[in-house]
């Protein structure tokens, strides 16, 4: 596998780049989401998906998450030295899972020296959705009845965060969407029912297939980072909570 050099830039792919004053990176990137009991994993080599697992872990994220991210790179003839860019979710989510997916790449990171970046969650789920005239709010399941939230608009060709993210009741939600609103992520059959049934066609939910939380998403966000040098602090990385861990 090709690494990712550096040159004139903080991650540049070769002489070329550097002679152009470009920046853009080349090689292998693992994406890693334990953020909900939905996670997944991905190899990324800045063309396309070379490799992507999705599962609902039932708490087992410790015992499943190393042994499945082997077989991955495996699947490809690869293995972690072949690694050039790490990428992670940070949250909002479960603290466990969170603190397990950030201790596997922080781990990478500092033992070999591979360039890392941290994406928030609702922020890969935002990323998947078609341009909407309308606001998007992005959904995960926070347990005990709650929802963590995220609330984007469509502005200069993409989605873009109007707020934090912030905890809430399907209930409350619903009394706070004054307008015709775009609905994805974790949406469960009480959300969706109670969506229809409270905002009629003024709720437009996305398809199951296209609310799926996918680690090629979160790739393709944290690549594009690299490509502009930027990369974060494996040392000082740390997961957004909404709540205090019980």
């Amino acid at each position: 596998m090709s690494a990712i050099r550096r040159c004139c830039g903080p991650f540049v792919s070769g002489p070329s780049a550097c002679e152009k004053g470009g920046s853009s990176v080349e090689g292998l990137l693992l994406a890693v989401d334990t953020s909900t009991r939905l996670a997944g994993i991905a190899l990324y080599d800045g063309v396309a998906v070379r490799g992507e697992l999705t599962w609902e872990s039932a708490r087992h994220h410790t015992v499943e998450l190393a042994p499945r991210t082997v077989m991955l790179l495996k699947s490809l003839g690869a293995a972690a030295g072949d690694l050039t860019g790490l990428a992670v979710a940070l949250g909002p989510g479960s603290f466990t899972g969170l603190r397990i997916g950030l201790a596997l790449v922080k781990g990478l990171a500092l033992a070999r020296g591979i360039p890392l970046v941290g994406i928030p969650t609702l922020e890969i789920t935002a990323y998947a959705q078609p341009h909407r005239s309308m606001p998007l709010y992005a959904i995960l399941q926070a347990g005990r009845g709650r929802i963590a939230v995220g609330r984007y608009r469509w502005r200069r060709g993409a989605w873009r965060a109007t707020g934090d993210p912030f905890l809430s009741t399907w209930e409350k939600l619903i009394e706070q969407v004054e307008e015709k609103a775009f609905f994805s992520g974790e949406l469960d059959a009480t959300g969706v029912a109670l969506l229809r049934e409270r905002l009629g066609s003024g709720a437009v939910i996305a398809p199951p297939a296209s609310r799926l939380r996918r680690a090629g998403y979160l790739a393709e966000l944290a690549w594009q980072r690299l490509e502009r040098g930027e990369h974060d602090d494996p040392t000082t990385l740390v997961p957004i909570y909404l709540h205090e861990p019980v």
